[in-house]
């Protein structure tokens, strides 16, 4: 399976009508895991990168609800990028996959859905560590 094919985009349906748009997003269902944790980053630029890292329990979906901003995804060998910049469009990323947002708008409001409470021990914040970390798991 390929990074692609793991890291899924998510289209929700716009269930507004004349008064207006309406998006429903509800756990194990339009979104691949239950949700335990909701954020959402906002008031960065296209200066600022954030994520920067992987995470060894934690499986996300992010959905730019205002404004866009860009996902780069990479799990070391296989990478691709994509724009966020629908409100109906969400990108899946699975446990151990390395994600950094960039490129933000000045309106951006990035929401952040994950299957686990915050838990900072289960991050990955170096790369070289992620490898290495991985490249253990596939040994076992």
């Amino acid at each position: 399976m390929t990074l692609q094919e793991k890291c899924t985009i998510l289209d929700f349906k716009d269930l507004g009508d004349e008064r207006g748009k309406l998006v429903v997003i509800e756990g194990g269902m339009t979104i691949p895991f239950e949700i335990a944790r909701v954020f959402y980053i906002y008031g960065s630029d296209d200066t600022v990168v954030r994520g920067q890292h992987a995470n060894k329990k934690s499986e996300f979906v992010l959905i730019n609800v205002a404004g866009s901003s860009k996902v780069r995804i990479t799990d070391g060998k296989e990478e691709f990028i994509v724009e966020l910049n629908r409100p109906m469009m969400g990108v899946y990323i699975p446990k151990m996959i390395w994600k950094d947002m960039y490129d933000f708008s000045s309106d951006s409001v990035l929401l952040v859905l994950s299957n686990t409470h915050y838990d900072g021990e289960e991050y990955l914040r170096n790369f070289d560590d992620y490898m290495e970390y991985k490249k253990k798991l596939e040994s076992e």
